[in-house]
């Protein structure tokens, strides 16, 4: 009986995620962040029926992943190889379902169309481009530049050429390119997880089936999947006898998303304290030719420096955000003439903060370099100018993979299962009405879940008498 406790957890586990991706992917089709044409009025009965729906799916995946955290930590908890199909299985009904919780892919898939279309999107915004793909834009973003590296883009407009500017195609491309990056991250964890002293098992739950991983990586196709796959096989190769091939790696990732770049200090510890300055030098000799070979491939030229400093939502709820509009109020209240610097000031204390905790986690706490790593890209979030939710698993990929503590990664996926509430499927900011429908959403699965829960134990007694 024992040898089959944990197989049948798993696979109560596997149908209960199932079901949650199932609810999440119907209730997008009306009330996910959808096409300009397909959308629907807030107060429509489809569009309520979808957000409590969605959230109804979120709650029951949480519970899915919850349990089989339980199970992983369990006397007899399944191998990582064994985690890989649960995995396969929450995320297949989210893969034709609509974007999820975010519109960053329409703007994606418009930059991608410039940069087919030899437009400059670090110099022009997607209105420049015009016509039905940039319509689908957020209007904020309509006239912002692109952040992103010239790798990318070069995925972007390969998509945009292969998919000929349809929106539906090239939604699906870039969905599939988000599972590409979750598959890498996948089996980079295990790898990491060995590496550094960890359960692998656990490093897979907790990095991988993570809900925010399925919400916003697969159902939001962020560009943030192919960033960590790529971050994480990087660090797989360096810690072993192809260091080259792992600074490369590293390097990709930075060209996709910026603060990959950290990576290459990891790449650099990972070699050991024998040949520090020798590795030093070849790692940015390797990343500088990198860097060079991927722009010049991708042909955008080196603007993605410059659009680093691409502004960010002024609604943002960054910790330093919202302290500089805090400030600013107060100092346009008493009649200051310094109220438009509160916001710049506060972004540039949050940049000096993270150097400095950088710094203390490198050169003071001294943990492993993955472990390292993954605190440094934390602070990165925490501190940096624009949160998401998404961001946060820069850091829980790799902490997942390398924290030592079992009350770090306690708190790490509590963390998670609030977070995978804070956003509208529909990416857009939430009234009261829409927050009462989602927390109704969110109840009825609760609900759903005391009452299986009730009827699984009554049966309980009555086959122990027939064992």
């Amino acid at each position: 009986m024992l040898a089959m406790a944990s197989p049948v957890d798993l696979r109560r586990c596997q149908a209960l995620g199932l079901a949650g991706s199932a609810f999440l992917a119907l209730g997008g089709e009306t009330a996910g962040a959808l096409r300009a044409r397909d959308l629907l009025a807030p107060e429509s009965a489809r569009a309520v029926l979808g957000l409590v729906g969605v959230y109804f799916g979120v709650v029951l995946l949480i519970a899915a992943w919850a349990l089989l955290g339980t199970v992983v930590r369990g006397p007899r908890p399944p191998t990582p190889r064994s985690l890989l199909p649960v995995l396969a299985v929450w995320a297949a009904p989210l893969l034709l379902a609509p974007p999820l919780f975010s519109r960053d892919v329409y703007s994606y898939l418009a930059q991608g169309a410039m940069v087919d279309a030899h437009i400059d999107v670090y110099a022009h915004g997607p209105a420049q481009l015009g016509g039905p793909l940039a319509d689908e834009v957020a209007p904020l973003w309509q006239q912002t530049t692109t952040p992103y590296g010239p790798v990318f883009l070069a995925v972007a407009s390969a998509l945009s050429g292969l998919t000929r500017g349809e929106v539906p195609a090239g939604l699906l491309g870039m969905r599939l390119v988000a599972l590409l990056g979750v598959a890498l991250m996948a089996a980079a964890l295990p790898r990491l997880a060995r590496h550094s002293g960890a359960d692998p098992a656990a490093a897979l739950w907790l990095g991988a089936l993570n809900p925010l991983v399925l919400l916003h990586l697969v159902a939001g196709a962020h560009n943030d999947a192919i960033m960590l796959g790529l971050l994480g096989m990087g660090l797989v190769a360096a810690r072993g006898r192809w260091h080259v091939l792992g600074v490369v790696l590293v390097t990709l990732a930075a060209l996709v998303k910026a603060p990959a770049a950290l990576g290459l200090l990891a790449v650099v510890a990972l070699r050991g304290r024998r040949g520090v300055a020798r590795s030093a030098l070849t790692t940015a000799a390797v990343a500088l030719a990198t860097t060079v070979a991927a722009t010049a491939v991708a042909g955008t030229g080196y603007g993605w420096i410059a659009a680093l400093k691409t502004p960010v939502s002024p609604h943002n709820w960054a910790l330093t955000s919202v302290l500089g509009r805090a400030t600013g109020a107060v100092l346009q209240q008493l009649g200051s003439g310094l109220a438009p610097l509160a916001l710049p000031l506060w972004h540039a204390a949050g940049l000096a903060v993270t150097v400095l905790v950088v710094l203390f986690i490198w050169l003071r706490l001294r943990p492993g370099p993955v472990y390292a790593l993954g605190l440094s890209l934390a602070a990165v979030a925490v501190f940096g100018p624009a949160v998401r939710p998404w961001y946060a698993l820069w850091g829980l990929f790799l902490i997942s993979a390398a924290a030592p503590d079992g009350s770090v990664r306690t708190r790490v996926a509590a963390a998670s299962a609030v977070l995978a509430l804070a956003v509208l499927p529909s990416g857009g900011p939430p009234d009261t009405a829409q927050v009462v429908l989602a927390f109704s959403g969110g109840a009825l699965a609760l609900v759903v879940l005391w009452q299986a829960h009730q009827a699984t134990q009554a049966r309980t007694p009555v086959r122990e008498r027939t064992a």
